[in-house]
């Protein structure tokens, strides 16, 4: 379906909710969405806080089957009752409603532990509720953190994990925060706020209210508007990139050691994290020792998951971790 009877369709289902003066507010943050199937069914993830809930009401808009899943965290006290709130939302949009909890302890990378605790509950494909402003969030960290190019494109596409489990899509993603909070005051919503969104302890909350904020002071702009718009660019190079690279066999070392060395890298982490069997993604040294035993430099290395890679008879193979 083309992108002007998507709209189309979407202004239909609009009218269908009768939202009255929001139609045309609605209309406009809908041609801003990517929803993958237009009338078909989705699921969502769905915390009940302002970004979620307006992904719940958007779908509903453009007469999507949502089937809503709230994840329990055990975090703060009032973590059932908001439970109660989602599923009352979706019982007013006519949405599915599914409870999942997780037990995740005390200790640290507590941010990251959530998250993958969360990932091993959803569904591959859930829909999440992330904005430009969680995007350009997440490049900011993952250029900190040393990322490449796939760290900077972040979550402006279709996740493209190795580990299946972790794919997600991201309907809302060209919408901006405010934006979301607006609709959810324009229809009457009275989203969760979540304290952990304010604990300084989180590295993203401090890149919230902390570094953006002083960014936009220092330029005198909106730094997540001229981020985001960065991200659709490298998100083409990183998928012409990707394209070349996967003309190369990986496990041939004379491929590797003839090409490009940023495809030969893109060739080999895609390949390593497929076979390795964990879906990790070995970071830039690792890939790089890899690609010196393919260039006759030496005749294997140790991955950080564990992994040990040989090259023998011309061809690359990776061995993994023995256990006990």
């Amino acid at each position: 379906m083309d992108r002007a009877s998507w709209l189309r369709l979407a202004s239909d289902a609009i009218a269908q909710l009768d939202l009255g003066v929001l139609e045309e507010t609605t209309a406009a943050l809908i041609s801003k969405c990517n929803f993958p199937d237009l009338g078909g069914p989705i699921t969502l993830a769905v915390s009940g806080g302002p970004d979620s809930s307006a992904l719940l009401a958007l779908a509903c808009a453009c007469a999507c089957e949502p089937h809503v899943i709230y994840v329990n965290h055990n975090q703060r006290p009032t973590s059932k009752s908001d439970a109660g709130v989602v599923a009352a939302l979706c019982e007013r949009f006519g949405a599915r409603f599914e409870y999942k909890s997780v037990e995740v302890p005390p200790g640290p990378n507590l941010e990251a532990r959530l998250r993958e605790a969360r990932n091993r509950v959803l569904p591959p494909g859930t829909a999440t509720g992330h904005t430009q402003d969680d995007q350009v969030e997440t490049m900011i960290i993952n250029l900190m953190r040393g990322s490449g190019l796939d760290g900077l494109v972040a979550m402006n596409k279709y996740q493209s994990s190795q580990d299946e489990t972790s794919r997600r899509i991201h309907p809302i993603i060209g919408l901006r925060r405010f934006e979301t909070h607006k609709l959810c005051r324009d229809l009457k919503i009275s989203p969760i706020m979540d304290s952990m969104n304010e604990d300084p302890r989180f590295v993203r909350n401090r890149v919230r209210h902390e570094l953006i904020p002083l960014m936009n002071e220092i330029s005198k702009r909106d730094v997540v508007e001229v981020m985001f718009r960065q991200s659709v660019l490298f998100s083409d190079d990183a998928a012409f990139l990707e394209e070349l690279a996967g003309s190369i066999d990986p496990q041939d070392a004379r491929e590797i050691a003839s090409a490009p060395a940023p495809l030969a890298r893109r060739a080999l982490r895609k390949w390593i994290a497929s076979v390795s069997g964990s879906g990790y993604v070995e970071d830039f040294s690792s890939i790089e020792r890899v690609r010196q035993v393919a260039l006759l430099k030496s005749i294997g290395c140790n991955l950080k998951n564990g992994a040990l890679v040989r090259r023998s008879g011309g061809k690359l193979r990776v061995e993994k971790k023995r256990t006990a």
